[in-house]
């Protein structure tokens, strides 16, 4: 099975804003990938509107992709969030969860569910999503134990894993 993985560009929201569930527009003259559709397999994309408007209208969207929930979090600049709760996320990424918001051990869950269902189909497919979902899908496809804390793929990056 071969998978390839494609992170929505730069979207139209200021810089250092937090979002996660925010949806967001592609930023005007953000380079888009290759066509999709010239790539081998299913297209499943994420259901926000920045993967979505790249995936194509035959993609299929699959909730498992949402980026990390962040609750009352979402739309603040990340230097209006109180560093101690910064601090208890980073000492805590998989049990800790932003108010109102889900915790690493929930997006894991989610990403693993879709890993598993990748698995079982066993064909080749696009995955247009987030940075959160992406990095942790990336390990579990190359074997890998996922860490919350290893930095995403670069926004609109493409990444080939199998094959």
């Amino acid at each position: 099975m071969q998978a390839v993985l494609i992170r929505h560009p730069k979207v139209l929201l200021a810089p250092g804003l937090c979002y996660g569930r925010l949806d967001a527009e592609i930023a005007p003259g953000s380079p888009l990938p290759a066509t999709i559709a010239a790539l081998p397999g299913r297209v499943w994309t994420s259901p926000a509107r920045r993967c979505r408007g790249i995936a194509g209208p035959g993609a299929t969207a699959d909730a498992r992709l949402l980026e990390l929930d962040f609750g009352a979090w979402e739309g603040k600049f990340w230097d209006d969030v109180p560093r101690e709760s910064l601090d208890r996320w980073a000492a805590d990424p998989l049990g800790f969860a932003p108010p109102g918001g889900e915790s690493g051990a929930a997006l894991l869950a989610r990403v693993a569910a879709f890993h598993a269902m990748l698995v079982q189909r066993a064909e080749d497919c696009v995955v247009v999503s987030h940075g959160g979902p992406l990095k942790l899908l990336a390990a579990l496809l190359r074997g890998a134990v996922p860490d919350l804390l290893a930095p995403a793929p670069a926004i609109g990056s493409v990444t080939h894993i199998g094959g």
